[in-house]
């Protein structure tokens, strides 16, 4: 049986509301120079197409596309073209970032950086997920930045057992969680998987905090589903 027209059409029209949501919300936000942004949508799958002139707006147009009701995935492809103005020089660059991390107090001071053509290669060891990604956020702020490679590893002599009540634990006190929700959180050693489902990219990104927050844990695999 062919599919009934009105059924075609809102499939169409739901679509295209998503597109036009994510157009909407990179154009509202004035962190975002979207006027080189093309967005594909395929039932909330995301695609961002196009050049920024920064890291961070790089950064900032992926999120700006998650907070659209729909989205329940992002594919960010957009380059980042700096102008002449934003250039710096390797030696430049590298003494930048470095002074950057040195300055955020949850930075350890073995993590290096070393760039090469405005891509900036991050290395050491740290303790917690969160300090791996307060390296990485330290560095994306800074003018001539095009991309960041995060080797940055995380190493704990303690084991991640008892993390999987941690975690739960933590997903009920930030209430973002419903009560019937089928969210899994299995460790192995170090090492933690997350499956099931959330309503949206809050929900997922609150997860995945306290999944890296959790003591002994060195990986975290995300195989949650986002609904939309």
């Amino acid at each position: 049986m062919a599919p009934r027209k009105d059924v075609i059409r809102e499939k169409v029209q739901a679509t295209k509301d998503i597109r036009e949501g994510v157009r909407k919300e990179l154009d509202f936000d004035p962190l975002v120079d979207a006027s080189d942004i093309t967005v594909k949508n395929m039932n909330g799958d995301v695609a961002l197409n196009g050049t920024v002139p920064s890291y961070l707006q790089y950064l900032d147009a992926a999120a700006a596309a998650k907070r659209v009701n729909g989205v329940t995935r992002v594919h960010n492809h957009l380059a980042v073209v700096l102008p002449p103005a934003s250039y710096r020089d390797d030696p430049m660059l590298t003494t930048a970032a470095n002074n950057a991390m040195a300055q955020t107090v949850s930075v350890p001071n073995n993590v290096e950086a070393s760039a090469s053509e405005g891509d900036v290669w991050l290395t050491g060891m740290v303790r917690y997920g969160f300090e791996r990604d307060a390296a990485e956020d330290a560095v994306a702020r800074l003018t001539g930045v095009r991309g960041i490679i995060n080797d940055i590893e995380v190493f704990s002599d303690v084991e991640a057992a008892d993390v999987t009540d941690l975690v739960l634990d933590a997903l009920d006190r930030y209430s973002l969680i419903p009560d019937d929700s089928d969210i899994m959180v299995n460790a192995s050693d170090s090492r933690i998987t997350l499956t099931g489902h959330v309503r949206n990219w809050a929900e997922h990104d609150a997860v995945m905090r306290a999944a890296w927050n959790g003591l002994g844990v060195t990986a975290v695999r995300d195989d949650l589903v986002i609904t939309g």
